[in-house]
């Protein structure tokens, strides 16, 4: 399966729309983590699946997400309300109350990886207002894409920046659940 993660484009249709543009048909699933600032009825909500953040008001946007895709059982939340600002503890709790071994996130802006006790989390950084290291990107989503394997399944990684070009030491293969 492959899979197209996006957080916090903080009222930045256009980035948005220029996924849809490139990836729609491409990938299996398009996950938004929050922060759109757009409406629950937007168009682009067409293309993807999207969670309600700290600073989206609509409520018709749902707190969390949860996908099975086979092998692939995904969280998809905000963060905001599992405290990811100050540890994973709290979204690793809401993975094993659901059985998900995939969790995409966002709210810290910092994009990021690990398997953790052999569950996959990522957090694909703000398209729009990126913080930490990576800032000089400008902005960053992943794609991250599963395959089955002897010893469960293969993760691989790739993180990309605003104008869709892959950042070469942003990729990571993992093993996993």
């Amino acid at each position: 399966m492959k899979y197209l993660v996006v957080s916090d484009s903080h009222g930045d249709k256009a980035i948005l729309q220029k996924l849809i543009t490139a990836y729609a048909g491409k990938v299996d699933l398009m996950l938004h983590c929050g922060d759109s600032e757009l409406p629950a009825t937007d168009e682009v909500f067409k293309h993807f699946k999207v969670v309600r953040g700290n600073c989206d008001y609509d409520l018709e946007l749902q707190d969390e997400q949860f996908f099975d895709r086979g092998q692939d059982k995904i969280l998809l939340v905000h963060g905001h309300l599992l405290g990811v600002g100050f540890g994973l503890g709290g979204l690793q709790a809401k993975m094993e109350e659901l059985g998900a071994n995939m969790a995409f996130f966002g709210h810290t802006h910092q994009l990021g990886v690990e398997v953790i006790n052999g569950k996959f989390i990522l957090n694909p950084g703000s398209i729009s207002y990126p913080r930490g290291k990576f800032t000089a990107l400008g902005g960053t989503f992943a794609i991250v894409e599963t395959f089955a394997s002897e010893n469960g399944k293969r993760i691989e990684v790739q993180y990309y920046d605003r104008k869709l070009n892959a950042v070469p030491e942003l990729q990571v293969t993992f093993n996993a659940k």
